[in-house]
């Protein structure tokens, strides 16, 4: 790689941006950002304070006390995973003044990523949320959409809460599910879709493996 290389992959709830993104990390030794954990640490800080979601003002103070904060243990905290924070991250993101603290710390992750003790310098990162590609790193050398329908992705959402020993209903899962895409795709300030030059992976009658491999491909032919 000649310069530092950025990777966007962006995508709905549940669609594997997440697992495709950690594991074209390791593949090409690129640092790595699962941005949406920062929006669930807004969310995560303002129901521990007792606040509401809604609230521009709550949102605010803690996108800022996040970026001031930040740090790997806040973001490898199991509890950002909960249906309740992921719930008040995505009702607190639709707030433009949160969102600008925001962005201005992926911005700079993307180029001076913060980096866990003892790792490798590594000469470019990968970074997944909603707007990457179209907001946060417009520039990046690569692109990637995933997505999958709607049922595919409530299902993969039931199974993991299940796994974790989560008794929501797969009904609940999947209204919760819409409603969020909803909130994503129909925000005033950078709404979820496809940057007009990324590439779609439609996952949802593909494996995570026949995803990375796809995404291996394109991204090789990308670096030849």
């Amino acid at each position: 790689m000649s310069h530092f290389f950025i990777i966007a992959v962006d995508g709905h709830a549940a669609s594997g941006k997440g697992t495709l993104a950690r594991r074209l990390a390791d593949q090409f030794h690129l640092y790595y950002l699962d941005t949406g954990a920062l929006y669930r640490l807004v969310g995560k800080r303002i129901l521990d304070e007792g606040k509401n979601p809604n609230d521009p003002e709550a949102a605010l103070s803690a996108a800022i006390y996040v970026r001031d904060h930040l740090s790997w243990t806040m973001l490898d905290d199991p509890d950002l995973r909960s249906e309740e924070v992921s719930n008040a991250a995505s009702q607190s993101c639709v707030f433009p003044a949160m969102r600008d603290v925001l962005l201005d710390t992926q911005r700079l992750y993307a180029r001076h990523p913060l980096r866990k003790p003892g790792q490798p310098i590594y000469q470019g990162s990968v970074l997944d949320g909603r707007d990457i590609g179209t907001v946060v790193c417009p520039n990046a050398d690569i692109k990637l959409f995933v997505t999958a329908n709607s049922e595919t992705r409530a299902k993969r959402r039931f199974q993991q809460l299940q796994h974790q020993g989560n008794t929501i209903p797969y009904d609940v899962i999947l209204a919760d599910m819409l409603e969020r895409d909803a909130r994503d795709e129909n925000r005033a300030t950078a709404p979820l879709k496809p940057a007009v030059d990324a590439i779609l992976l439609d996952t949802t009658d593909m494996d995570a493996d026949t995803v990375f491999e796809k995404a291996v491909e394109i991204i090789r032919a990308k670096l030849s």
